[in-house]
């Protein structure tokens, strides 16, 4: 099927009238109209026809889906989601905004990926190391030592995440964003997600056992495998969360599917009932 080129529109021939030319007349091919003010030069050829400026876009979605985000609007609380068919907690069909945290070797990327593959609505997992790492040539990385450089590339991931967490929201996509984040740095931290998301972002801390963080950081590969003695350091300042209020899952003796499936019943009961942080 062939369509009209863009800015074209296609008459419909009226009976009575004659139809429209098949071409154009020879005269207006050969003599284009010029621009105002413009003058050839002695000795060229016909003025060269310049196409008129393209119909400005319009103000709705465009033909890609894709939905302007208003300026300044991070996403707001969610509204509470119906229950699950057998009567249990949880999230429901709800569209909302989830920052999993948590200690290195916590299963935060695997738990968070696992959630939002099971959820029976669009949702996105967005993970804060992922994104640092599109950075290839040049990568500032922390266990090279924390400098200026470091936190700089941090703190542009962490707005990155931002953006795309707004980003799918506006298009009715939920996300989970996943970053380990400390609460004695709470301008840096919380704070920081609060200020790129939105007050509905809904926190939850994944923090099992020193032993299995231990172990799972012993399994891992290339610059995400810290030493004992970070991981350790890294485990102490996260026990913190205990004073802070947010819901804690101590995933030290649950699989994949256990945590993901109470990652949801804290997420069902703080859409119910949303918590001051």
């Amino acid at each position: 099927m062939q369509h009209a080129a863009a800015g074209w529109t296609q008459q419909a021939h009226r009976p009575g009238t004659p139809p429209p030319p098949a071409h154009p007349p020879t005269h207006a091919a050969a003599h284009p109209p010029a621009p105002p003010g413009w003058t050839p030069p002695p000795g060229s050829g016909p003025v060269p026809h310049l196409p008129s400026a393209p119909p400005p876009a319009p103000a709705g979605p465009d033909a890609t889906g894709h939905v302007r985000l208003p300026p300044g609007g991070p996403v707001a609380a969610p509204t509470a989601p119906p229950v699950r068919s057998g009567g249990g907690p949880g999230t429901g069909t709800a569209t909302l905004a989830v920052l999993l945290i948590g200690p290195a070797g916590a299963g935060k990327t695997t738990v968070a990926r696992h959630w939002a593959q099971r959820r029976r609505v669009p949702t996105a997992h967005i993970s804060l190391d992922d994104v640092r790492e599109w950075v290839c040539a040049g990568f500032a990385d922390p266990q090279d030592g924390w400098n200026d450089r470091s936190e700089a590339q941090y703190r542009l991931a962490r707005r990155t995440c931002g953006f795309a967490a707004r980003n799918f929201l506006a298009n009715g996509i939920s996300c989970i964003l996943d970053d380990a984040v400390f609460p004695d740095r709470p301008v840096v931290g919380l704070g920081g997600w609060k200020r790129h998301v939105g007050p509905g972002l809904l926190p939850v801390v994944l923090l099992p056992g020193l032993e299995v963080v231990l172990e799972r950081n012993a399994r891992r590969t290339g610059n995400r495998r810290l030493s004992d003695e970070e991981v350790a350091g890294i485990h102490g300042r996260m026990a913190g969360w205990h004073a802070s209020g947010l819901p804690i899952i101590d995933n030290s003796t649950y699989d994949v599917e256990t945590t993901a499936r109470v990652l949801d019943e804290i997420l069902g009961r703080a859409v119910a009932s949303p918590p001051n942080w």
